[in-house]
């Protein structure tokens, strides 16, 4: 099982997570691409980090918004975000090729993501970019949603993921930041609901049901404050479940 985490969001003078601590503990890295986060500096030093630590290199393409942190809808159309997706992809690809490295995924953010999942056309847009950019390069869609079959309309490889420090809703959507209890703090928690996401067991959903999904990687936020034990404290219990941790 890949654990992989959002992370190269710092830029200029901001600051934002422990990436050289979290590297340690993860199989493959989502880099912001410097639409929502992130500037070329930190894609060239966070390439050579994940490099250094065997870490698999994903871009994070999101919406142009880095005073919302690309968490906030741009009506933007499915031309324009191809465009924005294959920019940022071909930003990150290469500084990759500058360190001997392939793209290993493309996974979009926030808003973005948020975005394809309400509007085949833009997840189809997002999809179509991953495919071009080449090198038969995944993409990452969220399980047990019609983003997976939407994206594999189009031909290419498709990756299912899940988020065991996010609560979700009973439809299988991640529950909205706006509620309690959406974002899960307690590393031992997080823990236990990755090895249930792994071996098919149903999660409680925060309003009120259950969900069982199936997925290739699991997601850290790396804003998340205990982002680095979480992903240490996953790891160690996916182990210990028998369940081999690595890139998918």
């Amino acid at each position: 099982m890949d654990i992989n985490a959002d992370a190269g969001e710092s830029f200029g003078r901001w600051q934002l997570g422990n990436d050289s601590a979290l590297f340690a503990h993860i199989t493959s890295v989502n880099l912001a691409c410097g639409f929502h986060a992130g500037d070329p500096l930190t894609i060239q030093q966070s390439i050579a980090l994940a490099k250094e630590q065997g870490v698999a290199v994903g871009a994070h393409p999101g919406f142009y918004d880095k005073v919302g942190f690309g968490r906030r809808i741009i009506q933007a159309s499915a031309a324009e975000v191809y465009a924005d997706v294959l920019y940022q992809i071909g930003a990150l690809q290469a500084f990759l090729r500058v360190h001997d490295m392939r793209l290993h995924h493309v996974k979009a953010h926030g808003a973005l993501h948020w975005y394809a999942l309400a509007n085949a056309d833009i997840c189809t847009a997002i999809a179509k970019a991953t495919q071009n950019a080449g090198d038969d390069v995944p993409f990452v869609a969220l399980a047990g949603t019609k983003m997976v079959d939407v994206a594999a309309e189009t031909g290419v490889k498709v990756i299912r993921e899940a988020f065991p420090e996010r609560a979700y809703m009973a439809d299988g959507s991640l529950a909205p930041r706006t509620l309690a209890g959406s974002s899960i703090h307690d590393p031992q928690e997080a823990a236990k609901r990755a090895v249930k996401m792994v071996t098919g067991e149903p999660l409680e959903t925060l309003d009120g049901g259950t969900v069982t999904l199936q997925a290739e990687t699991l997601c850290i936020h790396g804003d998340n404050p205990e982002a680095v034990t979480i992903a240490a404290t996953m790891s160690d219990a996916l182990n210990a479940a028998g369940i081999t941790v690595k890139a998918f």
